[in-house]
């Protein structure tokens, strides 16, 4: 496994794994341990949660695993995220944001006494709040600084500009952007992230890298575009589709992070694998390429 450093105190492992969908595996909590302990095994020491995951449940879940073995929790770099909220009006849901100071702060300790630890190692603003107040926002996150419930603080899915705002008003200390990219997904290449995270030498993280699973179930022509050189230049290096795909998210210079979500062994084996193919600098762009969406003038 290889390791990156964020900042001078914080190194993740270069493959993240994910539990968006924990509370679709139906693990035990011993099961959930043994699957933690496999990720070690491999060298991933980052995990990577949220408060809306499971509507709280996925960090409920891990917080009994971390309860059960705390020595786990001291071995591994625990990101989670917050923002989103859902409020009942009459017989339906409603979805929103909410990065307000005391709300922010209230879902920090909510998401501690939910995760049975005594700090985050990374927290994340979930998502681009229309109402975001930068200096409102990065005082919550300087004050969970300051009383240790957090030990850094980024953001997730923010766009360039609303990203600046609050890196401004954070002093220039956030950590990363977590945000989707695939061989199907170039929102922030278009927008200018990539470009500013690569000035800037800040590492995203990545989610999604294969498209939800999509990449390889989808009928729709930009999937199947993507797929098939994908499936060309694996042959080209002996190794499967998967690991083609992790090795071009790898192969950025901003030094992104993709987050692998499957609960199944292999599927980890693939994305870290990764790690040791030497793409050629044309192969980048001929993924790039494929899916018909980006032109290379």
């Amino acid at each position: 496994m290889d390791y990156i450093k964020l900042n001078e105190t914080m190194e993740f492992s270069r493959i993240i794994q994910g539990f968006w969908r924990l509370t679709d595996w139906e693990f035990t909590t011993d099961r959930l341990i043994a699957f933690m302990e496999g990720c070690l095994e491999r060298g991933v020491t980052t995990f990577d949660t949220a408060e809306v995951y499971g509507d709280t449940e996925c960090e409920s879940q891990l917080g009994k695993a971390f309860q059960k073995r705390p020595d786990i929790r001291e071995r591994i770099q625990l990101v989670s995220k917050t923002g989103i909220y859902k409020a009942r009006i009459g017989d339906k849901t409603f979805g929103y944001y909410n990065t307000t100071y005391d709300r922010l702060m209230q879902s920090c300790k909510e998401a501690l006494q939910r995760l049975h630890c005594e700090y985050l190692d990374l927290y994340l603003i979930h998502r681009e709040d229309p109402c975001l107040n930068p200096y409102e926002t990065a005082r919550a996150l300087k004050d969970m600084k300051k009383q240790g419930l957090i030990k850094e603080a980024g953001v997730s899915n923010f766009d360039p500009f609303k990203f600046e705002a609050l890196n401004h008003a954070m002093d220039g200390t956030l950590l990363t952007n977590q945000i989707e990219w695939n061989p199907v997904c170039f929102e922030h290449f278009n927008s200018g992230m990539m470009d500013m995270l690569t000035k800037e030498k800040i590492h995203p993280m990545i989610w999604s890298p294969l498209a939800g699973g999509r990449l390889f179930t989808s009928k729709e022509p930009v999937y199947v575009k993507a797929l098939s050189k994908i499936r060309e230049i694996a042959v080209r290096h002996g190794v499967e589709p998967e690991t083609i795909v992790y090795a071009w998210i790898l192969y950025h210079p901003a030094g992104a992070l993709p987050i692998s979500g499957s609960n199944k062994p292999k599927r980890l084996d693939r994305a870290v694998k990764a790690l040791d193919v030497r793409l050629e600098h044309h192969e980048w762009y001929e993924i790039y390429a494929a899916s018909g969406q980006q032109t290379i003038r």
